[in-house]
């Protein structure tokens, strides 16, 4: 395995290994191993990690929020602790040139897919764990995490800032948020750029490496404006809805 790559990406976790043969393992995936029939997929290590994230997550979320009913620390967990969270994180990390894959996955963009991602970023978190213990994998998941899992706590909609703007447009412009995507770079290194239309003006926009990333992106973007127009018209509300207050839209 290129030590180079395994350098970059420790430094990107913030952990150096004491054995670094638990982050090459973590690394492998099962299209590699059926090439390389001396080589043990990361499905191990995944399942491990998976646990170790929740736990993480789940410790968190119950000492931070003790009045939040066990609904809603559920909700709170699983706005985290999902696929396309995890891809994007191993996306930002620079996880995926580091994967050990078979030739036919990495040919076919293997690399920038959410399921492999997304299980290699849990076979980390496993490694981390076996390797410095459960506060160095605590102190990984939270450098990655803590800032959404304390968005997702803020309040109605969390940091879901589509769901907020559907609710908004819906009730104030009686038509729901149009949005319009558009890619660009190669397929394994794709970005997405996003504008979002209410009756038929452009009111926010975003980027992000997933369409439903570059989505929340340009909805939080129209919230803030609609927001700031509120708080400008002397306490009107949003669009002219009475009782729009900025810590509504979640203005620190």
């Amino acid at each position: 395995m290129d030590a180079d790559a395994l350098a970059r990406l420790q430094a990107a976790i913030g952990w150096s290994f004491r054995d670094a043969t638990q982050l090459e393992r973590a690394l492998v995936h099962r299209s590699y191993c059926a090439e390389h029939t001396d080589s043990y997929s990361n499905e191990r290590l995944e399942f491990l990690g998976d646990a170790v994230l929740g736990m993480v997550v789940t410790d968190f979320a119950f000492h931070e929020y003790p009045d939040l009913p066990e609904g809603e620390l559920a909700k709170l967990r699983a706005s985290v602790v999902n696929a396309e969270v995890l891809g994007e994180l191993a996306s930002a990390i620079g996880l995926g040139p580091a994967l050990l894959l078979g030739k036919g996955e990495d040919a076919s963009g293997g690399r920038a897919k959410q399921s492999i991602l997304s299980d290699a970023m849990e076979a980390v978190i496993a490694a981390v764990y076996l390797d410095g213990g459960w506060g160095a994998a605590r102190d990984l998941v939270m450098r990655l995490l803590e800032q959404r899992i304390r968005s997702g706590a803020a309040g109605p909609g969390g940091h879901d800032y589509k769901t907020r703007l559907q609710e908004l447009a819906a009730r104030d412009f009686e038509q729901l948020p149009r949005y319009h995507v558009r890619s660009e770079g190669p397929d394994h290194s794709k970005q997405f750029y996003a504008t979002v239309t209410l009756r038929g003006e452009v009111r926010g926009s975003g980027e992000g490496r997933s369409k439903k990333q570059a989505e929340q992106a340009a909805a939080r973007d129209a919230w803030n404006r609609l927001a700031a127009e509120a708080v400008g018209r002397d306490g009107e509300g949003a669009a002219g809805s009475p009782g729009f207050r900025e810590q509504d839209a979640g203005v620190a």
